[in-house]
């Protein structure tokens, strides 16, 4: 099960990052369609497409609005995508065909289905599992656990993370923890402010929930090079801690 880093930056894109957006090309799932959305066209291989959506701000949607391109791309590929399905909460859902793809803004709506979940879990034609559950940041949104074949993955972002924090016992034991980490230490108030995360309670919920390893994404897009988390105190507390960059691939 391999793992694309499609877009790991937060609010905005910058010169070396595009806004969230992971990818198991051959599961056919994406979670989160910030503006890396795009780069999906390069991965396909299957002809059917899910994307999970943690929840409705911009920099986790905006790349819905590519997808023309990536339907109708002016150079086919092997594998030409027939359907997309959305899947995400019901009242963020709604609120994004609603508002972002309102005649005004967006004049065609682009040929996907827009699936509210229901329950906790989904089986995917893939053999996949996915499960989602709530997570603490202004408006509501979801983190998700992905399982197959006896690999698991578990996707945390924008929240501020907390050893106590309630979502940690829905990602106990999982292969790979992709959490967001916005704020290096010392931004507390701000992360709390904004339901972000700063650099060592993400360490400390990797340790705790025991999972093999961690890699790092929402960064911020205003970090210059040297700066954000410290790295070395992170892989103090849990030493399988590493930065995703985009067009970072890794094996689950």
């Amino acid at each position: 099960m391999r793992l694309h880093f499609l877009g790991t930056a937060g609010y905005h894109p910058n010169e070396t990052r595009h806004t969230s957006c992971v990818m198991l090309p051959e599961l056919g799932i994406l979670i989160d369609a910030g503006t890396g959305f795009f780069r999906a066209r390069e991965h396909v291989e299957l002809p059917t497409l899910d994307v999970f959506l943690t929840h409705a701000h911009l920099d986790h949607t905006i790349g819905l609005t590519f997808l023309f391109d990536l339907l109708q791309r002016r150079d086919p590929p092997a594998v030409s995508v027939r359907q997309v399905t959305v899947h995400g909460d019901a009242e963020k859902l709604a609120a994004i065909e609603r508002h972002l793809f309102s005649p005004l803004l967006f004049p065609i709506k682009p040929p996907c289905d827009f699936r509210p979940l229901v329950g906790r879990t989904k089986e995917m034609k893939s053999g996949a599992e996915v499960r989602w559950f709530p997570l603490d940041h202004p408006g509501g949104s979801l983190g998700y656990r992905i399982e197959h074949q006896g690999k698991s993955l578990a996707y945390v972002t924008d929240t501020t993370a907390s050893p106590g924090a309630d979502y940690v016992d829905a990602i106990r034991d999982v292969d790979v923890l992709v959490h967001e980490c916005y704020f290096a230490d010392g931004r507390e108030d701000r992360a709390l402010l904004t339901g972000h995360s700063c650099a060592t309670p993400v360490a400390e919920v990797a340790r705790i929930c025991g999972a093999r390893r961690l890699y790092l994404v929402h960064h911020d897009p205003q970090e210059a090079e040297g700066e954000g988390p410290d790295l070395e105190a992170m892989r103090r507390i849990f030493p399988e801690t590493y930065p995703a960059n985009d067009g970072d691939v890794i094996e689950i």
